[in-house]
């Protein structure tokens, strides 16, 4: 049997995103690179995957962010965004609506997202629907959160079920709602231009499903690179500069070889180097640079 099918390898290499106006791309994230620490994705040249999904999103023309898309998993595999200026608390779209990627269903779609619901079975086939969801104890957990926007825009732009994983309610609003709003704190705090952050979900060793069709991650995690920051920074917090990582358990029962388990759903911070490592390991990878020259 395989240690790991090839959508759980590239599960580490790729971007998400989603609003109502989003583009696939050819194997590229050139028209958003600004979104990618110096314009460079981390995918290793030797691994390919025509299955895969380049898609830059896009909302009230302009990119917001970048996301690598697996419709055999029906799950994005991370996604890859920038933050720049203060971020503000939006207003959750109305309804809480979300939006589909048409475009993974046909080439021939236009490139605005849509809004769910939809009975169109080729847009069924190729991603997540929210009926996936229904019934499950899984929340539709942001990988680019809402959290980290600086405008309404950018919120809004988070709402698509390609910027989305099956993560407990216990994770999503408990210790990973934490590391996000401590992320935020860092930026607003030490950072001096720009952080560019990567957020992923990592598979099961043996896949597990949702519904039998989403691929559920057994680990969240997240890294960032803040490049310019303040030199008076205190002295605890100056090995989180210029980049730290975090793992985040997803499911309570998990072993403690990654993350310790302590109260279900507990949150790691390492160095971006650990963080690398263990993906490395889990997705049987030779090497793997999150971001350029380890944000330096």
């Amino acid at each position: 049997m395989q240690r790991f099918s090839t959508a759980a390898v590239l599960l580490l290499l790729a971007w998400i995103g989603g609003l109502v106006t989003a583009e696939v791309v050819p194997q590229t994230f050139h028209q958003c690179k600004n979104s990618l620490y110096k314009g460079k994705d981390p995918i290793p040249k030797y691994i390919t995957g025509d299955n895969y999904k380049w898609i830059c999103q896009r909302y009230n023309n302009m990119y917001r962010f970048a996301t690598l898309y697996d419709p055999n998993q029906r799950a994005p595999l991370f996604s890859a965004y920038k933050i720049t200026g203060p971020t503000k608390k939006c207003k959750r779209p109305t309804g809480e609506v979300w939006y589909f990627e048409p475009q993974l269903a046909s080439r021939t779609k236009g490139n605005d997202m849509e809004p769910f619901p939809t009975k169109d079975q080729n847009v069924i086939e190729s991603q997540a629907v929210l009926a996936d969801y229904a019934g499950t104890p899984y929340t539709l957990g942001h990988l680019n959160p809402s959290l980290h926007q600086a405008t309404q825009d950018d919120c809004e732009a988070t709402f698509t079920l390609t910027n989305v994983v099956p993560q407990r309610e216990g994770s999503n609003t408990g210790p990973w709602a934490e590391l996000e709003r401590n992320i935020k704190e860092r930026f607003q705090t030490y950072c001096e231009k720009e952080m560019f952050v990567i957020t992923g979900g990592m598979p099961y060793v043996e896949e597990k499903w949702m519904n039998q069709r989403v691929s559920i991650p057994e680990y969240m995690w997240s890294a960032y690179c803040c490049p310019s920051f303040k030199p008076n920074i205190p002295k605890p917090m100056k090995d989180r500069f210029p980049t730290y990582a975090a793992v985040g358990r997803n499911d309570p029962n998990s072993p403690d070889d990654i993350v310790k388990k302590v109260n279900g759903y507990d949150v790691k911070e390492m160095s971006l180097m650990e963080l690398q490592d263990i993906l490395k390991q889990r997705l049987n990878l030779r090497k793997l640079t999150l971001f350029d020259n380890n944000c330096t």
